[in-house]
């Protein structure tokens, strides 16, 4: 794996260290950190490039790793639901940002409710995937609910890093039951970044989360959007926190993967959701219009300098399949040259801190 975006660090209020990295230009969308990600490898990882592709179009979009995990701080002395939050406003603040669309999955979806209902004047659209107000052991106390979190964390506990995959794909089939091969071996590959200890440490905070609470003062404009066949967290969930937030709206995908896999019809509908409710910058005009989100990706590549070759790594693609895809662009975009096409897709802002 590799990128070419710089990885930049900042300190939280406690004095953790966060790993976070900024792509694209335009109005600033922030991500509440997700542990199951790693900022250095989002743009070419499998199971995250076209969430990180999408979601960075014709946007100034900051990603960061959640303490414990990634490149941030592996021996965090708080691994606190507050702490969490607190680590949104000091990502913030280290990029600059004043202002911003707020966007999470999962549990990191609740500490974005509760950072937007703490801090309304910096929050503009906030949007939850995969989401939830209750933990486990809130929803449930005492129930069905608090057993099967504790059984998830006796299979990270015991079975993270056994040689034997069987433990890990426990995890992997319910994320994404109907993506391929590709999209569990994606997954495999943070599994193996991320120790079983601070697993076990962030899978006993999320399941005491409740932001039943904070979710009613969230005021700024929320969109829900939640698989339908979601095995992890149930659409009841969701829906019960799209009704505590009073200016939401729940959008229901048909699928059952909580990470959506770039090839399903959900995943359109999904980008088609987040173009329409989320702020952006103008589109390109003209010939940008016509590539296709492949041709995006490879441009970009291409617009931070890089060969046939680094762009084939990158792209999970071969040396012929990028000879072509070039040919294609410099078609669409009317130039003859790989030359013109580079200075082209710079003055259009692809390529944005790539290496000098």
């Amino acid at each position: 794996m590799g990128d070419s975006r710089k990885v930049r660090f900042c300190t939280s209020p406690d004095g953790t260290s966060l790993a976070y990295a900024v792509a694209g230009k335009g109005p600033a969308l922030l991500e509440s950190a997700y542990s199951l990600n790693l900022v250095e490898y989002s743009e070419v990882n499998a199971l995250w490039r076209r969430w990180t592709a999408e979601l960075s179009r014709n946007r100034t979009y900051v990603q960061f790793d959640a303490r414990g995990f990634g490149m941030s701080d592996h021996n965090p002395r708080d691994m606190s639901f507050d702490a969490r939050v607190a680590d949104i406003g000091a990502v913030a603040d280290a990029a600059g940002l004043e202002r911003f669309a707020l966007i999470g999955h999962s549990s990191a979806a609740a500490a974005a409710v509760a950072y937007a209902a703490l801090n309304p004047a910096r929050v503009t659209h906030l949007m939850l995937c995969s989401s939830y107000a209750r933990g486990r052991g809130k929803a449930e106390p005492g129930g069905a609910g608090e057993e099967e979190g504790l059984l998830y964390q006796r299979l990270a506990r015991f079975g993270w890093s056994s040689r034997d995959p069987s433990f890990r794909k426990v995890f992997q089939t319910q994320f994404a039951p109907d993506a391929p091969a590709e999209a569990h071996e994606a997954h495999e590959e943070l599994q193996l970044t991320m120790s079983p200890e601070n697993l076990v440490r962030a899978m006993s905070t999320t399941d005491q989360i409740d932001v039943t609470d904070l979710a009613a003062r969230v005021s700024c404009p929320t969109l829900v959007v939640h698989s339908r066949g979601d095995l992890r967290h149930s659409l009841e969930e969701a829906s019960y926190l799209a009704r505590l937030i009073p200016q939401s709206r729940l959008v229901v995908l048909p699928s059952r993967n909580r990470i959506l896999w770039e090839g399903e019809p959900a995943w359109e509908q999904f980008a088609e959701e987040a173009r329409a409710f989320l702020p952006s910058g103008p589109d390109e005009e003209g010939p940008f219009r016509e590539l296709t989100p492949r041709e995006r990706e490879m441009l970009e590549l291409l617009a931070r300098g890089l060969d046939n070759h680094q762009i084939a790594a990158h792209l999970n693609l071969s040396e012929k399949t990028v000879r072509n895809m070039v040919s294609s662009v410099l078609d669409k975009l009317e130039v003859e040259t790989r030359a013109q096409a580079i200075v082209r897709a710079r003055e259009a802002g692809f390529g944005v801190g790539s290496p000098a």
